[in-house]
């Protein structure tokens, strides 16, 4: 339940990159020696992916407030697991681990919550097949996955027919251990995380435009690394304190991958006041404060360029565009409709009831901004949508409860105490 609130005031930092936090587990479990992490996101998702190497016999600390080591062995010494792998709302968990271990040749079944057990699979399982592997779905190409025994993979070119870092890292990681090259080749940038901690573990990996190429057999060889805060997780701060003339607020230590700060360019577009300082690099990541000013946003044709830069934060965007002066159009953004729920439909119905004024259509939205009434909305257990609507209570004359809100947790523990202790005025219940 949130009460209208007005303003966002303060200095905060977001918890650890989700998408880093998976692959430091993966690349450090495989890796020859010791590998530490810190800033490691201690959510339901990444904990998720360390348990299922540990089910594989890799030996992993965990020293609080994000710290983890892992003592790699290499891929040799990586055993299958003797139960299904549980990967909880993750699907980045879920298709980088099936490109990792069929490409490894470890036998194993992967599985998850209802939200994972519904998303479609045959975007990952279609082209390691090509590559030789054995991957089986459920009938309607969704998880449980099961990756049984083959011979040796051998390297593919292949087109993704979707723009998905998620589909790229999965062949990648396959081609890491198969014969040959493995070239990827995209119709949009995505993020590229896989890339640059590969090359952090002294993996070669050659990046030619919209196509990442790999040579099977390399090793990797331990480091150490530090996540940085997840501007996914930061969007809704940003969106929040851009939103709301009053607002002040320093987000500190965030994650600019270039690949990921479409948020950013689509809010100043909008016209939000995003300061960027203090630019750093960390583990082979660009990484700066942002500082937030309020301002009365403009509604605006959101390029389509920029719109797999933000995907995951759209959400948040959608909110903004209620927010925004005028009408602001969202095209070429269908992913949406495939994430941990249909987050076009998700939002708009959510919205809609909270009295904004948007038109979903099969790959967007269109929104014309206004005071929201309040009232109550259904975040349908997905973690972005329900951090999203808790950020509407900003535009809102009255308060608002978001349902299901469980799985915040998977990739923003403790948003609530934060966000409150920013300027929301935000009470948890059992009601959920």
């Amino acid at each position: 339940m949130l009460e209208p609130a007005t303003e966002l005031t303060g200095s905060l930092k977001v918890p650890g990159d989700k998408s880093m936090s998976h692959r430091s587990i993966m690349f450090g479990a495989i890796a020859q020696g010791v590998t530490e992490v810190s800033g490691f996101l201690e959510g339901e998702d990444s904990l998720h992916t360390l348990e299922a190497f540990q089910a594989m016999g890799v030996r992993i600390e965990r020293g609080g407030d994000g710290a983890v080591t892992l003592y790699g062995q290499g891929v040799s010494a990586l055993i299958p697991p003797n139960d299904p792998i549980y990967l909880g709302n993750s699907g980045t968990g879920m298709r980088l681990l099936t490109g990792l271990l069929a490409g490894m040749n470890i036998p194993a079944v992967l599985t998850g919550d209802v939200s994972l057990n519904g998303r479609p699979m045959r975007r990952i399982t279609d082209p390691l097949s090509r590559m030789g592997a054995d991957v089986g779905t459920a009938e309607s190409g969704t998880p449980p996955l099961h990756i049984r025994q083959t011979k040796q993979l051998c390297g593919i070119e292949y087109t993704c027919p979707m723009a998905s870092a998620q589909v790229k890292s999965a062949v990648l990681l396959a081609g890491l251990h198969a014969n040959g090259v493995t070239t990827v080749h995209e119709t949009a940038v995505t993020r590229d995380h896989t890339e640059r901690m590969l090359r952090g573990f002294g993996v070669e990996v050659v990046v030619d435009g919209l196509s990442a190429s790999i040579r099977g057999g390399q090793q990797l060889n331990a480091t150490s690394l530090t996540v940085p805060g997840d501007i996914s997780s930061a969007a809704f701060f940003l969106v929040g304190a851009s939103m709301t003339p009053g607002s002040n607020l320093l987000l500190t230590g965030v994650g600019m991958n270039p690949t990921r700060t479409g948020v950013i360019d689509i809010l100043t577009l909008m016209g939000a006041n995003i300061q960027i300082t203090n630019q750093r690099v960390t583990g082979g990541e660009p990484v700066a404060d942002l500082q937030v000013i309020g301002a009365q946003l403009q509604g605006i044709h959101v390029p389509e360029k920029l719109v797999s830069l933000a995907i995951d934060e759209f959400p948040a965007l959608f909110v903004a565009a209620a927010s925004a002066q005028g009408e602001t159009i969202v095209t070429g953004a269908e992913e949406l409709r495939v994430k941990e729920t249909d987050r076009i439909q998700v939002m708009a119905d959510g919205l809609r009831a909270l009295g904004a004024n948007i038109t979903d259509t099969p790959d967007g939205a269109h929104i014309i901004g206004k005071r929201l009434l309040g009232g109550t909305a259904d975040s349908c257990g997905d973690h972005r949508t329900a951090m999203s609507f808790a950020m509407a209570s900003l535009i809102s004359d009255g308060p608002i409860t978001v349902l299901d809100c469980d799985n915040v947790n998977t990739s923003f523990p403790g948003f609530s105490q934060i966000a409150g202790a920013a300027g929301l005025h935000i009470v948890e219940t059992n009601a959920g």
